[in-house]
């Protein structure tokens, strides 16, 4: 086996989380494949890289001295991808889509190192998005698909996965008694009044599946999720947010029991080159709100919600 730079990707990705489990979240591939890779990898460099124990991986001294050769490569590879790019189109702006994400701030800036100032079009329906890439008015999009409702994605684009699956929150209010706990199951949350933004792409008919798997039928208002944020704080609703989300005086954000709703986070442009010219930055971008948020720290953590 010929070693190549998304094997060195991999090796800095297990090193950064501590666990092949976690890593594997990180780069968008099953467990499985990824300790098979990592297998290939030592066997080609003739040595264990990491010491696998019950606690996670930890690097071995010949590890330690291949992700000291590994990182600074890894670095200058996406910045010469990112800047050819930038370069190759010359210096014209890049078109940005996304739905809502905390990530957005850090991937805009550090766009920013190779690009004239990006423009950024929101949007909260995902396949509105899609067809804006297809049509050639935006350059990329940043999309979530939700679990059970997969999107439309026009012939002839190319998508890459940030995330295979990104566990939904809860967003509630700091004095609710079940704010009190870690983790909280719908049940606990039947009386309440439910806040969803239907037009976003299959999150009603998601979250109603799961209301009804869950059997309960609580009151349910439909609003853009500004106003639910304003009704959470003011203690007349609960809403669904993203784990990145953060809890603030009024509002507290916290896991669902069992995970039972999910999203996958995509990005997608009509070419290969385009998505490499910009995915490293998203990546670097989303693990940073990730691990600013304590409720998805603890998740990535310990993906199993207590009881």
């Amino acid at each position: 086996m010929e070693l190549e730079v998304r094997h060195l990707r991999a090796l800095c990705a297990i090193a950064d989380t501590g666990s092949l489990h976690r890593a594997a979240r990180q780069l968008g591939v099953a467990q499985p494949s990824l300790s098979t890779q990592l297998r290939r990898i030592e066997q080609e460099l003739g040595g264990a890289l990491f010491v696998r124990t019950r606690t996670g991986c930890r690097p071995t001294p010949l590890g330690r001295l291949v992700l000291s050769r590994a990182r600074p490569l890894v670095t200058e590879l996406r910045s010469l991808v990112t800047e050819a790019r930038a370069a190759a189109v010359g210096g014209r702006q890049l078109r940005i889509g996304s739905t809502a994400s905390r990530a957005l701030a850090g991937w805009l800036r550090r766009l920013r190192r190779h690009w004239q100032e990006p423009t950024l079009h929101m949007d909260v329906s995902a396949n509105a998005l899609l067809r804006m890439v297809a049509d050639g008015q935006l350059d990329v999009a940043f999309v979530h698909e939700v679990e059970g409702c997969p999107l439309r994605v026009p012939e002839g684009l190319r998508t890459r996965v940030l995330v295979e699956r990104e566990p939904q929150c809860v967003s509630l209010p700091a004095d609710h008694p079940a704010a009190a706990h870690p983790v909280v199951h719908l049940s606990d949350l039947a009386g309440d009044r439910w806040m969803i933004d239907p037009a976003v792409d299959g999150e009603w008919d998601a979250v109603r599946r799961v209301l009804q798997a869950a059997g309960i039928s609580p009151r349910v208002l439909h609003g853009d999720y500004h106003t639910a944020a304003s009704l959470v704080a003011i203690g007349e609703a609960v809403t669904v947010c993203q784990p990145t989300s953060l809890s603030r005086p009024e509002t507290a954000v916290r896991r669902l029991h069992g995970d039972p709703l999910g999203v996958r986070l995509l990005l997608a442009a009509r070419t290969e080159s385009e998505l490499e010219g910009v995915y490293p930055d998203l990546a670097e971008a989303y693990r940073e709100v990730a691990r600013q948020a304590p409720a998805y720290r603890e998740w990535l953590e310990d993906p199993v919600p207590g009881p």
